[in-house]
């Protein structure tokens, strides 16, 4: 009972009957009356001894306490009064005045529990360390742990005679002290490393107090926007613990990383823009706020769907999550981030109710289904993929509007209405009725300050190296840095701070005077289109680079390496149905996908509208391999003809010691009687001369 309050509830019905005896006996001591009242006085009230209007308090206690010590054992041991004094009296009137009824309840019998004689603080001791280790070892029987608490009392203790209880004795201790023990090992161990503190619930009250993060790959298999091959993508979605509104969402072709966590979080902040085929239905729908105040401060119409700055997110121990990255972006946006327990998916129960609920609601009648497990797949989903990621990203986009926001909430209605009939957006228009709506739009450059940092030196010929490839060569942005230390101090000091997208490095960003400037890669061709790569292009580039033996002194040796690894045109790979080439070509349509995502989060770009039909794969990797080839043709040629090459057998001939003529072209048989023959013999040896 430490640290709470004793309830009358928690007496058993003895005690609550012993309890009402003596409330009854110190009313009649106070008031003259055992109800407390003369308002209830019963026929023989009040009686002599406690007449209130001829007695004293005093005298009333003491007649009192001579009453009690003429009760028989048996009323005594009813009434759990003993030697029931004028003092003892007093202090209980005390206790009724401090606490009512609850002061009158005997401690021995609601304390707490005082343990068990048998177990020392020795065997104490023993069994706290056996759990210890316990926590670390594969799970053991009870059979097992008493004796290693005999083995830990007969070691440390072998200069005492410590009496070890009874194995049920330890079972029952041990279920008092750390529970049942119902769970897994892991589970166990895991909840054991968290403080007692910080598993805390925590009750949301308005929208953005705390906004659940999380991902999970898409049970639906999608066709690529490139080559239209199967793949996998992943779908992270930002909720709203109060209202269950799925605030954000984010489809990626490969597994989720801190830079599409970092966009996730920008488009909580930002209204969703209204996409072509919406109607009326799906605009933005909220009391209060006019929908044309926030399309003027938006640019343009918005959609039915909440926004806000979010106070608090919680995350699980993804590698997306957990990065220098987003800690970054949480300082930046203001945001607290609530990492949730390891192996603990109820801190995050409603993201998972949401995951399930838009599979059963949606996915499982879009073909290309995979089902929720390998015994329960189709004969073939790859074969019955038919939407691309891009119509299946607006697909998302229209569902979320037109029905999860409308859906009622069975079993999420809020504590001031359990019984009401409520959707997310009648929740966010309650709250924002209740509180107002906050219309804080961030500016166009917040995607510039959510992009990761490097800290680099101004080369003054090459510009900046970023992630092995040098940016700003000819860029006039830099000349004034060229050559010059950056005004700051600390660990990164005299260093200039740049910007890149891991998901296109075709160019890296840096601020110069409340400016973002756009550096563009040194090897990039002037005036002709280069293929989108990532970070990953990029690794792969200089690991090529290395094993082919090229010093990459400049990124113009770089740019054939590129084209060399986009092009994938192998004599048995490239074979269609071959599993290289489908793995080669999703990789592909993957890293053109998030190029695609980072070129429409950039702020100067409106969003894609929906997309209506496949683009033909690869039209810009052929034109910029075709450019380029033609561009090193001329320059071998010079501007000379090309000069013939030689014919198969001359280089042997010249180096034989009797050489050959070389074939007639008119020359249709060969003899062999008589004629000289300097040719090839058909049967493949030498001619002869007769």
């Amino acid at each position: 009972m430490t640290g709470q309050r004793f309830g009358l509830e928690e007496l058993p019905e003895g005690e609550r009957e012993r309890l009402r005896l003596r409330l009854e006996h110190l009313l009649e001591v106070e008031t003259g009356f055992r109800s407390g009242s003369r308002y209830w006085a019963r026929p023989d009230e009040p009686r002599a001894a406690y007449d209130p209007a001829t007695t004293t308090v005093t005298e009333r206690r003491r007649a009192k306490a001579v009453e009690l010590s003429t009760l028989s054992r048996e009323e005594a041991r009813q009434l759990g009064w003993s030697g029931v004094g004028e003092r003892t009296l007093g202090r209980m009137a005390a206790a009724y005045r401090e606490r009512g009824p609850a002061g009158l309840v005997d401690g021995r019998r609601t304390g707490a529990a005082r343990g068990r004689r048998s177990v020392g603080p020795e065997v104490e001791e023993a069994i706290r360390a056996v759990h210890e280790q316990c926590l670390r070892r594969s799970r053991i029987s009870m059979t097992s742990r008493e004796r290693l608490i005999h083995q830990y009392v007969r070691e440390v203790f072998a200069d005492r005679e410590v009496r070890v209880p009874h194995r049920t004795t330890l079972a029952r201790v041990w279920r008092e002290w750390f529970g049942p023990g119902g769970a897994r090992q892991r589970y166990v161990r895991s909840a054991a490393a968290v403080p007692a503190t910080a598993g805390a619930p925590v009750v949301a009250t308005r929208p953005g107090q705390v906004v659940v993060l999380d991902s999970t790959p898409l049970p639906v298999k999608v066709l690529d926007d490139v080559f239209g091959t199967p793949i996998t993508v992943h779908l992270t979605i930002a909720l709203d613990a109060y209202t269950h509104s799925i605030v954000a969402f984010r489809l990626t072709p490969v597994a989720e990383s801190s830079i599409e966590v970092a966009m996730l979080l920008r488009d909580v902040l930002s209204p969703l823009p209204m996409r072509p085929g919406w109607g009326e239905d799906m605009a933005w729908p909220y009391p209060g706020v006019p929908a044309a105040l926030v399309a003027d401060l938006a640019g343009g119409p918005v959609a039915g769907l909440p926004f806000f700055t979010p106070e608090a997110i919680t995350v699980d121990h993804g590698a997306a999550f957990k990065n220098h990255h987003l800690v970054e972006v949480a300082r930046t946006l203001g945001v607290d981030v609530r990492p949730a327990r390891a192996m603990r998916p109820t801190d995050k129960a409603a993201c998972e109710r949401a995951f399930a609920a838009i599979q059963s609601l949606l996915l499982e009648l879009v073909p290309g289904w995979r089902g929720i497990d390998v015994a329960d797949r189709g004969a073939d989903p790859e074969a019955d993929a038919a939407w691309t990621v891009g119509e299946m990203e607006h697909l998302l986009a229209s569902w979320i509007v037109a029905v999860w926001q409308n859906r009622r909430l069975d079993q999420h209605a809020p504590a001031w209405d359990p019984s009401g009939r409520h959707s997310p957006n009648t929740l966010f228009a309650a709250a924002a009725a209740r509180d107002g709506i906050s219309l804080e739009i961030p500016l166009p450059q917040l995607y510039y300050e959510l992009l990761p940092v490097h800290f680099v030196k101004v080369d003054p010929r090459r510009g900046v190296k970023v992630g092995g490839l040098w940016y700003g060569a000819t860029s006039p942005a830099l000349d004034p840095c060229r050559g010059v230390p950056a005004p700051r101090g600390g660990q990164h000091a005299g260093k200039w701070v740049v910007r890149r997208d891991p998901r296109d490095c075709r160019q890296v960003y840096i601020e110069l005077d409340g400016a973002w400037h756009v550096l563009p890669w040194n090897a990039l061709p002037e005036g002709e289109a280069a293929p989108a790569f990532g970070d990953a292009r990029v690794s792969e580039i200089l690991k090529a680079a290395a094993r082919a033996g090229l010093r990459p002194r400049t990124d113009t040796e770089l740019l054939p390496v590129l084209l060399d690894l986009l092009v994938a045109v192998t004599p048995v790979e490239a074979w269609p149905g071959r599993p290289e080439a489908r793995k080669k070509a999703a990789a592909r349509a993957r890293e053109l996908a998030r190029a695609r995502a980072a070129l429409a989060d950039r702020p100067d770009q409106q969003p894609p509208p929906a997309p209506a039909h496949r683009a033909a794969p690869g039209t810009d990797v052929a034109d910029a391999i075709t450019a380029d080839r033609a561009r090193r043709r001329r320059a071998a040629a010079g501007g000379t003809p090309p000069v013939p090459a030689q014919a198969l057998g001359d280089d042997v001939r010249s180096r034989m010691l009797y050489p050959t003529a070389r074939p007639r072209p008119d020359h249709d048989d060969h003899d062999g009687c008589g004629t000289e023959d300097t040719g090839d013999n058909p049967a493949g040896g030498e001619g002869t001369t007769g």
